[in-house]
């Protein structure tokens, strides 16, 4: 009899931990995380690393899911000591991060890139020693008038966003499931295709 070999994927949601962050714009990772989660009947009741995690199969691999605890900034630290103590290689890192830049409503799967300003991602960057590890990233739209993207990322999501950001993270759960069975260029196809 063969055994089919499966891979480790280390999935990482970043965001804020507490209550008080937990519907924030900041927090868009961690709410994918939680759907992931509830659809694979698990629950994030272990801690390791500085972060919240759990463990199971999705689409035939091994997934760890975290969400780390130190803060956004400090996300880094981490995501290091689960990727050394795993063994993950950077192609099966995926960090889920919220962006600015993309409009409420979209997403965006890369296979790597820089920062783009993100203190979590640059924090990830920096303990890892690499920027060459897939991100999905989901909008979050821009700050109104001329408020500061600091105080912008901590605050909730309004009532009439909510539908918008529903359809969001169920589009991004399917993002994933192809990225684990199909790879992150069928994946990158289907996900960053225009919102029709």
């Amino acid at each position: 009899m063969i055994e089919t070999q499966t891979t480790t994927y280390l999935i990482v949601g970043l965001g804020n931990p507490g209550k008080a962050y937990r519907h924030t714009r900041h927090n868009a990772g961690f709410m994918l995380l939680d759907l992931i989660a509830e659809d694979l009947n698990l629950t994030f009741s272990r801690q390791q690393a500085h972060a919240l995690f759990t463990d199971g199969l999705f689409e035939g691999n091994k997934v760890i899911l975290a969400k780390p605890q130190t803060y956004m900034n400090a996300s880094g630290r981490s995501v290091g000591l689960l990727a050394h103590f795993y063994r993950i290689v950077p192609s099966n890192l995926l960090v889920i991060v919220d962006d600015i830049d993309l409009p409420l409503g979209s997403i965006k799967l890369l296979p790597a890139g820089g920062s783009a300003g993100h203190n979590g991602m640059r924090s990830i960057i920096n303990h890892l020693g690499t920027q060459e590890f897939p991100r999905l990233r989901i909008g979050i739209g821009r700050p109104p008038g001329r408020m500061e993207a600091a105080d912008y990322v901590l605050l909730d999501f309004k009532p009439g966003e909510l539908p918008v950001l529903e359809d969001t993270l169920n589009r991004a759960h399917h993002c994933l499931r192809l990225f684990l069975q199909e790879g992150i260029l069928a994946a990158m196809n289907s996900c960053n295709a225009p919102i029709t």
